[in-house]
C-alpha cells in the first residue's frame, strides 16, 4: 500500500500575451470570480467579432503563434512514426477516416498494444506540440511530443527515460489555461474530467488580453491592457509567461479564472528559490528573467514585454535582426549602435542568447535576464547574502503585500514533496504556523497530514486527514493517504471506503486501484481484484506492477501469488 505523493502543484505552460485595442476605461469589462459558468459563457464574443471594427489587427494576429495553440486535432496534426528506446515503444500519430490517432506498441508484448483518438491540439509548433485524448471523460496528453527545436518527435518532458510508456498524463486545467480560451472548469471532484469541448475558442483569443467583449460590442468599454497600472499591465503577459519554482492557487481560487484587470495574486501565488544552485534557464521563465535584467532595472515601470513584443503580430525571421535591433537602439541610440559593434547588428545574438531549458528536453529558451556577456549571465534570482545551506523561497513579484502563510506552507510541500527532500522540516514548520492561522483550511490540512505520515506520526495525520476530508470530501490525496493508514493497521473496510471513493474520481490513479485489488486480494474476492486491476490498466495499460498482478488473477483458479 503505497502513500499518495501526488499534489496540485500548478504547472503552468507556454504562451499567452497582448496589449492594445481601445482606450476606454480599463476595468469597465473586467469579469470578476463568482460569475457562473453561464455568465462567462455569455460574456465571450470570439475573435470574428473584434474583427469586425479591428481587420487589419485581426489578420495580423491571425500569422502570430498565439493565435494558433490549440485547436482540433486534424488541423494541426503532424505525423509521427518512431520507436522510444528506452521503452520499446512504437508510437505512430496519423488520421484515418477524418480522425486523428495516437497508436502504441511494444513489439513481442502483446498485451502493450492499443490506439486513442486524438481529439485537440496544444501547442503553435514553433517550440513544439502535442495532442489530448480522452479516456471515459477524462482528458490526457500524448505521451509523445513533436519537439520543434531539434525537428524530432519523443516523450513528453521528464519521461525519456521512462521504461514503461506513459499514457496517464493529465491535461491539467492550469496547463489548459494558457494554450485555450474560453476554458471550461473541470468536473466537481474532478482534476481534469471536462465538459465536452473543454474550450470554448481555440488558441489565445483578444479576450484572454483584452477581457470579456460582450459589453464593449454593445457599446461599452474593454481592458486596454496598455492603459493598466503598471503591475496590472504586467500581469497580463505573466499569467502564461510566468512559472516560478512553485506556484500555489490562493484558497478557492482557480488561475483560469482570471480576467485581464485582475490581480493576478488573488488567484495565484508564484515562488522563486532565493540562494538555489545553477543558472539554466526554465522554458517558461521570460518574466522573472527579465526582472533580473539590468534594462527592467533601469527603466523600471517604462519597460514591459510590449517594450519589445507586439502580441498582435510576428516577426518574419528576414526582419528578426533589424526589427529587434530597433528595438534596443529605442533605448540605447542610433549613436550607441553605430559605435558598438557596427558591424554586429544582431544584438539578441549576443545579449539574448538561446540554450537549453532546465526542465523542458529538446528545447531552447531565450535569455530574457539580457547579459552584457553572453558567457557570463547572471543566476536567476542569486541573493549573495544567503549563507543558510537552504535556499529561500519568496513570493514573485514582490509587489508590496504580505506574503500569505498559507501559501508559503504549501509552496515548501511541494518543494519536499519533489525533488527537494531537504525541505521537508521547513516545510512542516511552515505547515504548523499556518493551520494556527487557517484551522479549517483543507489543503493546509492534507499537507500537514502528508508531512506527519511521512514522518510516522500516524495518529496526528490520521486526525489531520479526517478533518479536512469533513470540509472536502474530493481532496483524492488525502482519501488516498488515510486509506493507506487504515489498511496498514487492519482497518481494511474502513480504507476500501476511502479508496473506492477517490478511484471513481481519479482512476488513472494507479496506486489507489493497486491498492483496491489487494484489498480485495486480503478478502480472496479475486474477481473484484481483477477488475480494478483491468480498470489500472485501462488507464495505464503499460504498468509493470499492475501486469504483474493481472497474471495470477487470469490463471484458473485465479489467485494473487505472482
Amino acid at each position: 500500500m503505497g502513500l499518495d505523493r501526488n499534489h496540485p502543484r500548478v504547472k503552468l505552460c507556454a504562451l499567452g500575451l497582448g496589449v492594445i485595442l481601445c482606450s476606454a476605461s480599463p476595468q469597465a469589462a473586467v469579469f470578476h470570480h463568482g460569475a457562473t459558468e453561464a455568465q462567462r459563457k455569455a460574456a465571450y464574443v470570439g475573435n470574428e467579432a473584434c474583427a469586425k471594427c479591428h481587420a487589419a489587427i485581426y489578420q495580423s494576429y491571425q500569422k502570430t503563434a498565439m493565435a494558433h495553440a490549440s485547436g482540433p486535432a486534424l488541423d494541426a496534426l503532424t505525423p509521427a512514426d518512431f520507436t522510444h528506446k528506452p521503452s520499446g515503444v512504437h508510437y505512430r500519430i496519423y488520421s484515418e477516416n477524418g480522425r486523428a490517432w495516437l497508436s502504441f506498441e511494444r513489439p513481442g508484448d502483446p498485451e502493450m498494444r492499443g490506439k486513442r483518438e486524438l481529439l485537440y491540439y496544444i501547442g503553435s509548433g514553433r517550440r513544439g506540440r502535442t495532442y489530448l485524448f480522452e479516456n471515459d471523460g477524462f482528458l490526457f496528453e500524448s505521451p509523445v511530443n513533436w519537439y520543434a527545436d531539434k525537428h524530432l518527435w519523443d516523450t513528453a518532458p521528464s519521461y525519456q527515460s521512462a521504461s514503461e510508456a506513459p499514457l496517464d498524463l493529465l491535461a491539467y486545467a492550469s496547463c489548459l489555461h494558457c494554450h485555450v480560451s474560453g476554458m471550461h472548469a473541470p468536473e466537481k471532484g474532478t482534476e481534469n474530467r471536462y465538459p465536452k469541448p473543454p474550450f470554448e475558442q481555440n488558441g489565445i483569443s483578444c479576450e484572454r488580453c483584452h477581457g470579456p467583449g460582450a459589453a464593449h460590442v454593445a457599446g461599452g468599454a474593454i481592458v486596454n491592457p496598455a492603459k493598466l497600472a503598471p503591475a496590472r499591465r504586467d500581469e497580463v503577459c505573466m499569467q502564461c509567461h510566468l512559472e516560478g519554482k512553485v506556484a500555489i492557487e490562493r484558497a478557492g481560487r482557480h488561475v483560469y479564472e482570471y480576467r485581464p484587470g485582475d490581480k493576478l495574486s488573488d488567484y495565484i501565488r508564484y515562488f522563486e528559490l532565493i540562494g538555489a544552485q545553477g543558472t539554466a534557464l526554465g522554458a517558461v521563465s521570460q518574466v522573472e528573467a527579465l526582472a533580473q535584467s539590468e534594462c527592467r532595472k533601469k527603466s523600471g515601470d517604462a519597460m514591459s514585454c510590449t517594450s519589445c513584443h507586439n502580441p498582435h503580430e510576428s516577426v518574419s525571421a528576414e526582419n528578426r535582426v533589424a526589427y529587434f535591433r530597433a528595438k534596443c537602439l529605442a533605448c540605447h541610440s542610433a549613436a550607441f549602435g553605430a559605435k558598438h559593434h557596427p558591424d554586429q547588428p544582431d544584438c539578441t545574438g549576443c545579449h539574448m542568447p538561446a540554450s537549453a531549458s532546465a526542465d523542458v528536453a529538446h528545447t531552447q529558451v531565450t535569455d530574457h535576464r539580457i547579459p552584457r556577456n553572453s558567457q557570463v549571465a547572471p543566476q536567476l534570482l542569486q541573493d549573495a547574502t544567503t549563507t543558510s545551506s537552504l535556499p529561500r523561497l519568496v513570493a514573485f513579484p514582490n509587489d508590496g503585500s504580505a506574503t500569505d502563510l498559507r501559501d508559503l506552507a504549501l509552496a515548501w510541500t511541494s518543494l519536499a514533496k519533489s525533488e527537494m527532500t531537504d525541505a521537508e522540516p521547513e516545510a512542516r514548520n511552515e505547515l504548523s504556523q499556518a493551520v494556527k492561522q487557517s484551522p479549517d483550511d483543507p489543503a493546509i490540512l492534507s499537507a500537514l497530514g502528508y508531512i506527519e505520515q511521512e514522518r510516522g506520526n500516524i495518529d496526528d495525520a490520521r486526525q489531520l486527514y479526517q478533518r479536512a476530508l469533513a470540509i472536502d470530501p474530493d481532496l483524492t490525496d488525502a482519501a488516498s493517504n488515510l486509506g493507506v493508514i487504515e489498511g496498514r493497521e487492519g482497518h481494511m473496510e474502513a480504507a476500501l471506503k476511502l479508496w473506492l471513493a477517490a478511484f471513481q474520481k481519479a482512476p488513472y490513479r494507479s496506486s489507489i486501484g493497486l491498492n483496491i485489488a489487494r484489498a480485495y486480494c486480503a478478502e480472496e474476492k479475486f474477481s473484484d481484484a481483477r477488475t480494478y486491476v483491468l480498470r489500472v490498466l485501462e488507464f495505464n495499460p503499460d504498468l509493470g506492477r499492475a501486469k504483474q498482478m493481472l497474471q495470477p488473477l487470469n490463471r484458473v483458479p485465479p489467485s494473487c501469488a505472482n
